[in-house]
């Protein structure tokens, strides 16, 4: 019986009896057949030498292809396996996943591997590569692979065995003498391995478990061409460089210590940008008819259950107790919210109701995934929950996507990435309830005209959601708002409404955030703007420097001028040559440096100089308010432009 195979272009092919996919691959062209690495049947992705038994879709992947070079990685994994096995043959092999940009294998040795062992790694792995060996998979029965990786010594595969299925096959892939054990799939031939580079060693536990033994880890990056390759390592150089961790500390914003792990000791500068900011969205949320509110830090363990958190995220939670009582310190706003919600009765006409709060929450995050504001233990959540009805759930969607993205822009974003999470296989409330949420949210995007993408089953546990990513200027995406449509909490803690025709019923409640984490939003525009704040967020707009005593007092009148209109401004009245203060300062990342000697303070002018070192001459310290609110004005709506300007154009009058 012939099988029919559909290709991504609708175009059938027929087949007199199944097809393996690399033969499939060659009767679409023989330059897909070259460059093929794998191939999707359906949703599951296959090697080429496997065989499609039934009629159905399938994909032929190269290393173009994310899925396909997320294989290409993957064996680049067992290329590192072959590498080290015959260079350090005593080496137990354990686990060797793909990850972001790449892949890792922890292993067990007694040698204890060192930067010169990865460079002598790397280049036995390009020779292996070089050889264009094929890549040999056979399936065995659970009884033969136990032999096999007995005779071989391996440990940890054998570990892995015991916690699978009994009556499960197994996949095992053979490089050349080389010999592992995986999912699949993998390329035929190790030419298609072409770009690769060791990154650095780690240490990490058994099955990720710090009750087991320490493994050594090494990670490794692979591309489809050196050029990719290159550009991945440069954008590693510029985030070094931009690491907001280092530049908090260069520019006294922030630091951490481990008395308070997974936590921020905000100093003044950056208590500055933090409450800049905090105003800023503040103002969003006010001018978007948000009321703002305030709940409590610690509520009891039985508004938790009943919310749902203590069964699905209990293992987050931070509990204390009192008097015989178990509270938790919140990792989230919204319960809080409800319960501001219930007091007083609502009518249908008082809907939609929209409360704001910067909630300071708490998480248990593992210590091991801390990594300074990025990912923190406590933060503040600009939260907002909108109380609605049904039929109100699409068009106030639709209107916070609007304000969203407004907000991302104001502050630099102009790329986000907009996604539709939905329903996960862990979830409360019933189909109905999800299948109303779902298409909720993709009426609002779609009657919005915005691009998105689908991921199914990435939903949280209460509803479906959009995801706001942020693409910054070195091309890395950020995860930040979300809006949430939830139909279950409200009902779960005895909201209600009264609608049009007197009978209560059960609010829609919309969990909305913008930037998510104040913390984590901080740390992104720290690392978006490499320390080079915008002019509305930086602490310190402009520092007034003088350059002998002679100017001292014209330069305080300066900046007592420029600070009495609203700007942040510092003295440098030090007896230092200016060189060396305009040095410090620019390294200081400060926008603006004012410069005074004689010739300025006799014609009541001022020598302004911006942070890129662009001289831009002389002015009048009028003229440099109007430049200054310019500036500021770059961040807000073009029809508030006008009126402000014309107030500044006053000032200079």
């Amino acid at each position: 019986m012939p099988i029919h195979i559909t290709l991504p272009s609708g175009d059938v092919q027929e087949y007199a009896k199944p097809p393996t996919l690399q033969a499939i691959a060659e009767s679409v062209g023989k330059g897909l057949a070259r460059d093929a690495v794998a191939g999707a049947v359906g949703p599951q992705l296959r090697d080429l030498c496997d065989t499609v038994e039934t009629d159905t879709e399938v994909r032929i992947l190269t290393a173009r292809d994310p899925q396909g070079l997320d294989v290409v990685r993957h064996s680049c994994a067992h290329l590192l396996g072959h590498a080290i096995k015959q260079l350090y043959p005593a080496t137990q092999m354990a686990i060797g996943p793909v990850i972001e940009d790449g892949f890792y294998y922890d292993l067990a040795s007694d040698h204890r591997f060192t930067e010169q062992d990865l460079a002598r790694i790397e280049q036995r792995m390009r020779e292996l590569a070089a050889e264009n060996y094929e890549v040999i998979k056979e399936t065995l029965p659970r009884a033969q692979a136990i032999k096999l990786f007995q005779q071989r010594g391996e440990t940890y595969k054998l570990r892995l065995i015991e916690d699978m299925p009994a009556e499960e096959t197994f996949q095992i892939y053979h490089h050349q003498e080389y010999v592992d054990m995986c999912r699949g799939p993998h390329v035929p031939n190790m030419r298609h391995i072409k770009a690769l580079k060791l990154m650095k060693l780690a240490g990490a536990y058994w099955r990720g478990d710090a009750r087991n033994e320490m493994l050594q880890r090494i990670y490794g990056t692979c591309w489809h061409t050196q050029k990719e390759l290159d550009d991945y390592l440069h954008r590693l150089e510029e985030a070094e460089k931009r690491d907001h961790r280092k530049l908090g500390k260069q520019l006294g914003l922030f630091h951490s210590q481990e008395e308070a792990p997974g936590m921020v000791f905000w100093h003044p500068r950056g208590t500055t940008t933090y409450l800049l900011l905090e105003d800023f969205v503040r103002q969003a949320m006010c001018d978007a008819d948000y009321a703002e509110i305030k709940t409590p830090q610690i509520l009891a363990r039985e508004l938790w259950e009943k919310s749902g958190h203590w069964d699905k995220f209990r293992e987050m939670m931070f509990t204390t107790g009192n008097e015989g009582r178990e509270y938790a310190i919140k990792p989230m706003n919204c319960p809080g919210h409800l319960q501001v919600f219930k007091q007083g009765l609502h009518s249908y006409r008082d809907l939609p109701l929209r409360y704001a709060e910067f909630g300071n929450v708490h998480r248990a995050e593992p210590s091991g995934t801390l990594h300074g504001l990025l990912r923190a233990r406590n933060f503040t959540q600009d939260d907002a929950h909108i109380f609605l009805t049904e039929e109100q759930v699409r068009d106030e969607v639709l209107r916070s996507l609007k304000l969203i993205l407004k907000i991302y822009k104001q502050l630099g974003f102009d790329k986000v990435l907009l996604k539709l999470s939905t329903r996960p296989k862990d979830r409360v409330g019933d189909d109905v309830m999800w299948d109303k949420g779902e298409q909720a949210l993709t009426d609002a995007l779609n009657l919005g005209d915005y691009d998105w993408e689908l991921l199914p089953g990435e939903g949280a546990f209460y509803g479906p959601k959009i995801e706001f990513s942020l693409k910054d200027q070195i091309g890395r995406v950020w995860q930040c708002g979300t809006i949430q449509v939830d139909f279950s909490m409200p009902s779960r803690l005895g909201a209600e409404y009264v609608a049009a025709d007197g009978s209560r019923k059960v609010p829609v409640m919309i969990h909305q955030a913008v930037l998510g984490s104040m913390e984590r939003f901080i740390g992104i525009m720290i690392e978006h703007y490499a320390g080079k704040l915008p002019f509305r967020f930086v602490p310190l707009q402009l520092v007034v420097m003088n350059i002998t005593d002679d100017q001292a007092d014209y330069a305080r009148k300066t900046a007592e001028f420029l600070r009495t209109r609203g700007f942040r401004v510092q003295l440098d009245l030090r007896n230092e040559k200016i060189g060396y203060k305009i040095r410090e300062q620019t390294m200081q990342k400060i926008p603006y440096l004012i410069i005074v000697g004689n010739k300025e303070m006799q014609s009541n002018m001022l020598a302004v100089r911006q942070l890129d070192g662009t001289d831009l001459g002389v002015m009048r310290p009028e003229e440099l308010i109007v430049k200054l609110r310019r500036q500021i004005m770059d961040l807000v709506d073009e029809d508030q432009l006008g009126s402000d300007l014309s107030e500044d154009a006053a000032v200079v009058d």
